[in-house]
């Protein structure tokens, strides 16, 4: 069934709200975009100053008792703690992040539990045979990051006292350059002999080499902490730069459609237009020659 001019105006109306739906939306995401990037950004220098303060405490420490702790032999629980989206417009976002939760944990011999920060992610992690533990509410703007990140030590804490934690994983999506976002995972306990080679394979950046004077193991205890806060923090960043990314990404096809859209309608409208003028004039034309055969 052909479409009549008010019913092409009616769809023209109607594409066109939800061009200025998008834009909004698109412009909303960006905006979130910048805020969320800025913060990965500082955080990235000041995640490098703590590594270097642990690597001036670690460089005259003995080992950590932290360390020394993680390692016990009957510890034999891995906590997952995984960043999900609860907003829509993000694609496959907490799909991909399930699929390598799952492929992930798989491959560890340990008991595993979840803790999902969002209410989207643990519905699709529920849907597997995962166990599923604690769950978070998702931060929705900078400031309220940091409440988060400080439940989910105390939680983590409280969990390392009362059961043998054997590691504590962190999944989340992050920036990828050549694609919007890709998924990943950090080791954030235990912090063993292994992490600490790493860290300290870390170069100084200069000929200086630091000494820590007194209250040395308080000053580690100290930059270890800032160590986890950190790295949760910085998890939880990329995580919403990663969402508000694939939803700007999102908005910017749905514009480019409706765009398609509007083109295709308006150039039919106006076909159909033309069409019923061309009609009307063969009309005065054929009435004007009929009268003149009078």
């Amino acid at each position: 069934m052909s479409d009549t001019a008010a019913s092409l105006k009616r769809k023209i109306g109607t594409a066109g709200e939800l061009q200025s739906v998008v834009r909004t939306m698109k412009a909303v995401a960006a905006s979130s975009i910048g805020q969320y990037e800025n913060a990965v950004r500082a955080l990235e220098d000041y995640y490098r100053t703590v590594q270097l303060g642990l690597v001036a405490c670690l460089g005259q420490a003995q080992p950590l008792p932290l360390a020394a702790q993680a390692q016990r032999p009957t510890a034999d629980v891995v906590v997952a703690v995984v960043f999900g989206s609860d907003q829509g417009l993000v694609g496959q976002f907490n799909d991909v992040m399930a699929d390598l939760v799952v492929k992930t944990l798989a491959g560890l011999p340990n008991q595993n539990t979840v803790w999902a920060v969002g209410e989207r992610i643990r519905s699709r992690l529920g849907e597997t045979d995962l166990t599923m533990g604690k769950s978070f509410r998702l931060p929705s703007s900078i400031g309220a990051i940091t409440a988060l990140v400080a439940q989910l030590l105390m939680e983590i804490e409280t969990l390392r006292d009362s059961e043998h934690v054997a590691q504590v994983v962190v999944f989340h999506n992050s920036p990828h350059a050549g694609a919007i976002y890709g998924p990943g995972f950090k080791n954030l306990l235990p912090l063993d002999e292994a992490w600490r080679r790493d860290l300290t394979a870390l170069p100084w950046p200069n000929k200086l080499l630091p000494e820590v004077m007194n209250g040395g193991e308080a000053t580690l205890l100290a930059f270890v902490r800032e160590y986890l806060f950190v790295s949760l923090f910085k998890a939880c960043a990329e995580s919403l730069t990663s969402e508000n990314a694939s939803r700007l990404a999102a908005m910017q096809r749905a514009e480019k459609n409706i765009d398609e859209l509007l083109e295709t309608l308006k150039g039919s409208f106006h076909r159909l237009r033309q069409s019923g003028i061309d009609e009307e004039l063969f009309d005065v034309i054929s009435g004007f020659e009929a009268l003149k055969s009078i």
